[in-house]
């Protein structure tokens, strides 16, 4: 069968290529045209555009660049009717990928959902969308399933598809991991800005700022995939050192983390390195989406699963030096931590196990 997958971020960049290796077991046939990354592009088939030239973050950031994302739509479309797929997979991205999912629907292409929008967040009213132009939703958060059913919408809860990309995972070496890193003998901090310059510089420099005291701790900068090396250089010294595409491995040899909401918040944890979770935006994006998200206590999908606070989440104007220091200390040095890594085992349990992947492209290799 011909396949088009659209996955707009790094993270569905990870998930998309689990899928797509999973499918070939049962499809060998399968040919692929997709919007994704690297991981993606290894797993074979056709590029039409990198992530990295989708991702815009934020209301503000949105509005500048609707240009962009309008002609990107545009494009897209253009594509699919020259595909002309027998299915289009679409990975999380809602914004951009529900308006394709009408378009694909109208042609009679077959639409699958993999990785649900955050509707239970906000935009609930998206639901009838997906009702309309969605063939079958495959959601990965155990909450998400009675959510839609509240909706009268059946889904498949697949499972969480980290715990695939985690499971298959080498051991890995500290000593040795050090030494190809040029890092010193001190245990690490790990610092997870997020994977957009204008993010990166902006959590990078508060995050930094806790370095005088930590001074019996190295403070270590997880490079994203999407940004070149040189751009870290303006934060890396004697002091900070940074890493590119080797995030797993990093956790797995630090003591504790330093983390920007999203996807990473729950790598994080099902890695189980007790973290910090950080976020600030603009303030305009920030007060907008305070108005806009309902019902939701927590941002870090570690606190939503668990439905309590396993890890301290700073947020806008709670993010400054004095927080992060004292929360930082605890994760380090007192009896919360302990408590974190308990609550990091309930939290693995709750994700169904792995096997995300497989389940996944049963479905749709199956779907009639």
């Amino acid at each position: 069968m011909k396949y088009y997958i659209i996955a707009g971020e790094a993270s569905g960049d990870l998930h998309a290529s689990n899928l797509m290796k999973a499918i070939k077991l049962k499809d060998p046939k399968a040919d692929f045209r997709f919007w994704g990354g690297d991981l993606m592009q290894k797993q074979g088939g056709t590029m039409v555009k990198h992530y990295r030239d989708l991702a815009f973050m934020g209301f503000l950031e949105v509005v500048q660049n609707l240009g962009t994302i309008l002609n990107n739509i545009k494009i897209c479309k253009k594509d699919i009717q020259e595909y002309k797929p027998d299915m289009l997979i679409l990975v999380d991205y809602p914004g951009f990928n529900l308006r394709i999912a009408k378009f694909a629907k109208d042609l009679g292409i077959k639409v699958v959902y993999y990785i649900s929008p955050q509707l239970w967040a906000w935009k609930e009213g998206r639901v009838e969308t997906i009702r309309k132009y969605v063939d079958e939703m495959l959601v990965i958060l155990p909450f998400e399933k009675d959510f839609y059913k509240k909706h009268d919408i059946e889904t498949h809860f697949v499972g969480h598809p980290l715990l695939d990309a985690i499971e298959g995972l080498q051991p890995v070496d500290i000593q040795k991991f050090k030494a190809e890193n040029n890092l010193n003998e001190k245990e690490i901090i790990a610092l997870l800005p997020g994977s957009r310059k204008q993010e990166v510089t902006k959590m990078l420099e508060l995050m930094l700022s806790v370095r005088s005291h930590f001074t019996d701790y190295q403070f270590v900068i997880a490079g994203a995939p999407s940004l070149e090396k040189d751009f870290y250089e303006q934060f890396v010294d004697a002091d900070v050192h940074f890493v590119s595409n080797k995030t797993y491995d990093l956790l797995r040899c630090s003591k504790g983390a330093l983390v920007t909401s999203g996807t990473a918040t729950l790598e994080t944890a099902l890695l189980n390195v007790p973290e910090v979770v950080c976020y600030r935006g603009s303030r305009i994006s920030y007060e907008i989406g305070k108005r806009l998200i309902k019902n939701i206590k927590y941002i870090s999908l570690v606190n939503l699963i668990m439905d309590k606070e396993v890890v301290t989440e700073l947020i806008q104007n709670e993010l400054n030096t004095t927080n992060l220091v004292k929360e930082l200390n605890k994760i380090l040095k007192t009896e919360k931590r302990e408590q974190v890594l308990n609550d990091y085992e309930i939290l693995r349990s709750k994700l169904g196990g792995s096997g995300a992947s497989n389940n996944a492209s049963e479905i749709i290799v199956n779907l009639k």
